[in-house]
């Protein structure tokens, strides 16, 4: 049996999840991204190789044979204690009463499980799955924008999507990412998505991204904006040296 996530250490949960997300991945890309040497990305190679939890190539890495990139439930099962680390933050600095905006993605579920039991909550959401956790609380309201369902983490997007939320100004947006790059650049893998967290995190009165530290120093293809854009990060461990250089006017909590 290989050991679970969150037993690795952070360098090792970070090239997994590179992999997982990209399928394969080469030792100098992960040295760069990881900012070590090419021979210590092969020793950890050989270590998450040796416990099952990645396949060795020449020249880099990729998921191990039969397997393929994760998909949603996948990812709701990565860095589950710093999810839950994150969402107890948040949660914590949400007020009753107030209205929340929340995102899409897996982290942005483990806050909702987190709030599913507050009281007089206003939520607004993308995010069916998010959604649902609060239809069994009788003293929140639950307004689900409408648009074009996307995926297996029921999340809503597209022109209406867009339209519905411009009716909104919300207390609190909490907004998840894929990779935070070392210029403090905020990205995504899905182009579709990145509108709504634009327009929230633009309008809402207080702002969360929320990202555990295997977002750092990656890489995606759409920019959502800039660390500075956001309020607050809530992330699990202290911040790469680069990104903090970065952070513009967003200030850090470490859970």
């Amino acid at each position: 049996m290989t050991p679970p996530f969150d037993d690795m250490t952070a360098r090792q949960r970070r090239i997994l999840s590179w992999i997982e997300e990209q399928g394969y991945v080469t030792i100098e890309t992960l040295a760069g991204h990881l900012g070590v040497s090419m021979q210590t990305v092969r020793r950890e190679i050989i270590r998450l190789d040796a416990s099952g939890h990645l396949q060795r190539f020449h020249g880099g890495a990729g998921l191990p044979e039969g397997r393929v990139r994760l998909g949603y439930h996948g990812k709701s099962a990565l860095a589950r204690d710093a999810k839950n680390r994150i969402a107890a933050a948040v949660a914590a600095r949400i007020g009753e009463g107030s209205s929340v905006f929340l995102d899409v993605g897996t982290t942005v579920e483990t806050v909702a499980q987190a709030l599913a039991g507050r009281k007089g909550l206003q939520i607004v959401t993308n995010s069916l799955n998010s959604a649902r956790m609060f239809q069994e609380n009788g003293t929140c309201s639950t307004f689900v924008l409408g648009g074009s369902l996307r995926g297996a983490d029921g999340s809503l997007v597209g022109e209406l999507t867009r339209a519905a939320l411009q009716q909104f100004k919300v207390d609190v947006a909490v907004i998840g990412c894929s990779a935070i790059e070392a210029d403090g650049s905020v990205l995504d893998y899905d182009i579709d998505k990145i509108a709504v967290k634009r327009l929230v995190a633009a309008t809402a009165r207080r702002s969360f991204l929320v990202a555990d530290s295997t977002k750092f120093n990656r890489h995606a293809v759409a920019r959502i904006g800039s660390l500075g854009d956001f309020a607050t990060l809530v992330t699990d461990a202290p911040l790469p040296a680069d990104v903090a250089a970065n952070m513009g006017a967003c200030q850090a909590i470490i859970v």
